[in-house]
């Protein structure tokens, strides 16, 4: 075992964070659920702890079992998942339960490969769950450790390039404590999470300070080395919102693709936010003839590659409503439709509008 893996098993050993999905470190009762850690590493996928817990427990209750979630209908398991955001993960989970329970009697395979085969899991999930809940002797690399061994072995390449990488997953296979692979990555994940903070990293209480090597050079909180970020883009979009008799219309955006699965006010993107230009958009992407009268909400969020600005109009039909791909939803529903972010924001306030005693009074609201 090198001085670094030794350093950093018996700091975990004090340090370890209690989380659900967990087993005690060097628990003699076996290794964690399987299916648990699963799905725990599926959801920490660029979602903090703090933040996963809950949804995590929630999820357990409803779908405590890999049957469980293959029976569930995808909108279920979106349902579960609103909040956390990148529903492809959600969508995989859906799809791997399905493909364990026809291909591998309901038991999540225990090998790198077998995982690998299986959507939604990568080199890094895949050893992580072979490790922590199968005892496998594989070295894994999230974005905690590669900032752990980007700064303890001081690596000015890019982590975010090929080379960078690569180097990296040498580093992380080169110190694996044979035995000791689940505890030796959890610790690390840890370590990665609590005191080699990508900020003002708590050096000073690291059980590996001695061995750093970006700090003896007084480099730590430049490391990692990533490339230059490209300019994020930003969008503008408006919204249809139309209330008829306690329902409002709503559009299931497609599987695949950004908030895949998931419903969605009818919106599409503009030049301007003028009355003119969302009519125009909107009849342009869904056939639809609305008349804008005013504005309900401004919602602005941030995703991976861009961010967008999204207003949200109250409408009323121009024409009736014939044949369309758009449903009408009662509004004391829409809790039950899983939604991205922007379109719960958009569902509040219009239910908050629709609890105003004047509104149903407004007829141009009305088709």
């Amino acid at each position: 075992m090198t001085e670094f893996a030794r350093c950093i098993l018996a700091w975990y050993e004090r340090h370890a964070r209690v989380l659900p999905w967990r087993s005690p470190v060097g628990s003699e009762r076996g290794h964690p659920n399987p299916y648990a850690v699963w799905i725990s590493e599926i959801m920490l996928q660029q979602t903090r702890v703090d933040a996963v817990i809950p949804y995590f427990t929630r999820w357990m209750k409803r779908f405590p079992t890999i049957q469980a979630l293959a029976a569930a209908t995808e909108q279920e398991v979106l349902a579960h998942w609103e909040g956390l955001g990148y529903y492809s993960r959600a969508r995989n989970l859906h799809r791997a339960a399905k493909q364990i329970v026809a291909a591998h009697h309901g038991q999540l395979p225990a090998t790198v490969a077998e995982l690998r085969n299986l959507p939604g899991i990568g080199r890094y999930t895949a050893a992580a769950i072979a490790s922590i809940a199968f005892g496998q002797d594989v070295a894994t690399l999230d974005g905690n450790l590669k900032r752990v061994f980007a700064r303890v072995f001081d690596v000015s390449l890019p982590v975010d390039s090929a080379e960078g990488e690569n180097t990296l997953w040498q580093l992380a296979e080169a110190h694996l404590p044979p035995g000791r692979a689940g505890d030796y990555n959890q610790a690390l994940m840890d370590l990665g999470a609590s005191i080699c903070l990508p900020k003002r990293p708590r050096c000073l209480l690291c059980p590996v300070q001695q061995l750093c090597l970006a700090r003896a050079q007084g480099v730590q909180e430049q490391r990692p080395v990533k490339k230059p970020k490209a300019e994020v883009p930003h969008k503008l979009k408006a919204a249809a919102v139309i209330l008829f008799d306690g329902k409002t219309l709503l559009n299931r955006r497609p599987t695949t693709g950004l908030l895949g699965g998931l419903w969605e006010f009818p919106a599409a993107e503009v030049e301007t936010d003028s009355p003119t230009a969302v009519s125009l958009a909107i009849q342009t992407a869904y056939a639809l003839h609305v008349t804008p009268i005013s504005r309900l909400a401004v919602i602005q969020h941030a995703y991976t590659h861009f961010r967008l600005t999204e207003i949200s109009w109250l409408c009323r039909l121009a024409e009736p409503l014939v044949e369309s791909s758009l449903e009408w939803i009662a509004l004391s529903d829409l809790a039950s439709y899983p939604m991205g972010k922007v379109d719960r924001r958009i569902a509040w306030h219009l239910l908050s509008f629709s609890a105003s005693p004047a509104s149903f009074d407004r007829r141009p609201y009305d088709p």
